[in-house]
């Protein structure tokens, strides 16, 4: 008889590095997730809306207090345990996973690590119970990747005030958040400072973004700010230039790489599930040479993604991993997840371009995930410093 199959795309077994408690919680998430989460995605994804209800559901599991135990449920969680948190969030949508990242690492994170200690508890409880909901402003129409020294948004100080000016786009959550965190340039010395905007603001418009390919659930905004006045009490108190923001971001882009784990793994889940389920010549695909051959390439480069953003946890519970590592990480570990991908989406033939099948999602959504957080050539280029170091950055 032949050997029982191992469909468990885990297969060096990287989960055992949890404790037991923590992969009992897990299980426990992603069995919510596909009862509760899971039966919603697809059909807000072909209609390009988000399913409100999702919200109050997120909060039920607690989400976005996991990484801020004082605002949550005062249990802390190791780094790998929040990593493969978002695995399993991008393993059912990564859609509503970016709903989430974005609220709760970039916005909670900005306030949380940017602002001081009455804005933390201002703010952060509220979001912690997801009864206000954050997005992150710093991306502009005419800058993406030379933000960092091209920020056209400007602020300037009247007296207890702010009025900040400019245009940002592709600020998820835009359309709907109660708390924009936005980047602009003080005109006084030339420095990238970060304001809380709250919804409703006079001068602050957002416009959805309209025809995306990927991505499709997450609310995208086209925001534009146009003397938007906010008191100093709004300005985060810790962040004094773009390498502040640069902070937040080396945490976030860490947390990409394990969407894009999660990205792969669920299309290798999907490729290997039908690979042996679909009939043709008489007996499953899966017995084929050429279709084992993908599967195990798909497998190859899940392993190695596996590897590289577990042990980027692990340094970072260390103190010891910073923007260079996480840099390599989200490079490396998009460039796979592209490819898996490609290959789940050839597997599946025809079927592989229609949603019932879900691959195609997995494969259109990877193209954001390879772009967002810092291309991989910039993220090229932040290692190569880092090895060389010499700066090409033009």
């Amino acid at each position: 008889m032949p050997k029982p199959a191992n469909a468990n795309p885990d297969f060096f077994g990287f989960y055992d590095l949890l404790s037991e408690g923590e992969r009992t919680e897990l299980a426990e998430i992603r069995e919510y997730l596909e009862r509760e989460i899971k039966p919603l995605a697809n059909a807000a994804w072909e209609k390009a809306e988000f399913p409100f209800e999702v919200v109050e559901k997120f909060a039920k599991l607690q989400l976005a207090g996991y990484q801020y135990p004082e605002y949550g449920d005062g249990k802390p969680r190791s780094p790998l345990f929040t990593g493969f948190l978002s695995l399993e969030l991008n393993r059912i949508d990564p859609s509503l996973a970016v709903f989430s990242g974005v609220h709760t690492g970039l916005a909670m994170g900005s306030i949380y690590n940017g602002g001081d200690q009455e804005q933390r508890d201002r703010w952060i409880p509220d979001m912690a119970g997801m009864t206000k909901i954050g997005a992150f402003a710093l991306t502009e129409p005419e800058g993406g990747s030379d933000v960092a020294g091209g920020m056209r948004t400007t602020a300037r100080r009247e007296g207890d005030q702010w009025v900040l000016n400019g245009a940002k786009r592709w600020i998820g959550n835009g359309t709907f958040a109660d708390l924009i965190v936005v980047w602009a340039r003080d005109e006084a010395d030339d420095q990238v400072k970060g304001f809380v905007v709250e919804k409703g603001t006079p001068g602050f418009t957002a416009t959805k973004i309209e025809g995306k390919i990927a991505l499709r659930t997450v609310q995208n905004a086209d925001i534009v700010l146009d003397d938007v006045r906010i008191p100093e009490a709004n300005r985060l108190q810790n962040i004094n230039s773009f390498r502040d923001t640069a902070k937040v971001l080396a945490k976030t882009r860490g947390g990409v790489a394990w969407q894009a784990l999660g990205v792969a793994v669920r299309a290798y889940e999907l490729a290997r599930e039908y690979a042996v389920q679909r009939v043709q010549f008489g007996k499953p695909i899966g017995g084929f040479q050429m279709i084992q051959d993908l599967l195990v390439k798909m497998l190859g480069n899940v392993t190695a993604m596996f590897g590289i953003v577990v042990r980027l946890n692990e340094l970072v519970a260390q103190g010891r991993g910073g923007a260079e590592q996480a840099a390599l990480a989200k490079a490396f570990t998009t460039t796979k997840m592209r490819e898996v991908v490609a290959w789940a989406r050839e597997l599946f033939g025809g079927n592989g371009i229609v949603l019932d099948y879900e691959v195609a999602k997995f494969f259109s959504d990877a193209e954001a995930v390879y772009s967002f957080e810092g291309s991989r050539e910039m993220n090229t280029l932040i290692v190569g410093k880092s090895i060389t170091g010499l700066s090409a950055f033009a």
